[in-house]
């Protein structure tokens, strides 16, 4: 599993290639919440997600691994794993897209608003999002910032009738991640 995990990062690093066009992050953060008010927190982080980011065309591209979420119970993690993204499965989440009116030259240390379009590829299923976001320059990276919401029917993630009422179909996503 650790040398598919390793080709497949390796593949999508060597598809972007490494020049200074490029920008590229293996620690992003992803964090999600499917929480019902009244019940327990639905909500996981991932620490390791790559992002890669070219500064010439604006196209953008993530992946992150499904088993990479960490939640605060550790049987919830399992049953995420298990019933919900059948992680073995489908291991990896995608995003391929393009940051429209991107312009590297024009950032600055003030956050612009930009609008993100692509397709995102998860449980294997896609669809074309478009996602807003907050881009700018920090003294060492570029830092992005994004928060949108997907419906899990969209992706055919089933929620087990007996827990329906306490996990949200709707699904908050955050990203946050500086890119060198």
């Amino acid at each position: 599993m650790k040398r598919f995990i390793f080709l497949l990062l390796f593949s999508f690093c060597a598809l972007y290639g490494f020049s200074q066009t490029k920008k590229i992050t293996k620690t992003g953060e992803i964090n999600f919440e499917a929480s019902v008010p009244s019940f327990e927190e639905v909500a996981a982080k991932n620490k390791s997600t790559t992002v890669v980011l070219n500064t010439e065309t604006g196209e953008i591209a993530a992946l992150a691994l499904i088993k990479s979420f960490r939640f605060k119970i550790a049987l919830m993690e399992e049953h995420f794993n298990e019933n919900y993204m059948e992680s073995n499965r489908y291991p990896k989440a995608t995003f391929k897209g393009k940051v429209y009116g991107f312009d590297l030259a024009k950032l600055s240390e003030n956050n612009r608003d930009f609008s993100i379009k692509g397709i995102l590829e998860l449980h294997g299923k896609s669809k074309e999002i478009t996602v807003p976001a907050k881009i700018r320059k920090t003294a060492d990276s570029i830092e992005l910032i994004t928060n949108f919401s997907v419906n899990s029917d969209d992706f055919n993630i089933e929620i087990p009738k007996v827990v329906s009422n306490k996990v949200a179909k709707k699904v908050n996503i955050s990203l946050n991640c500086n890119l060198k």
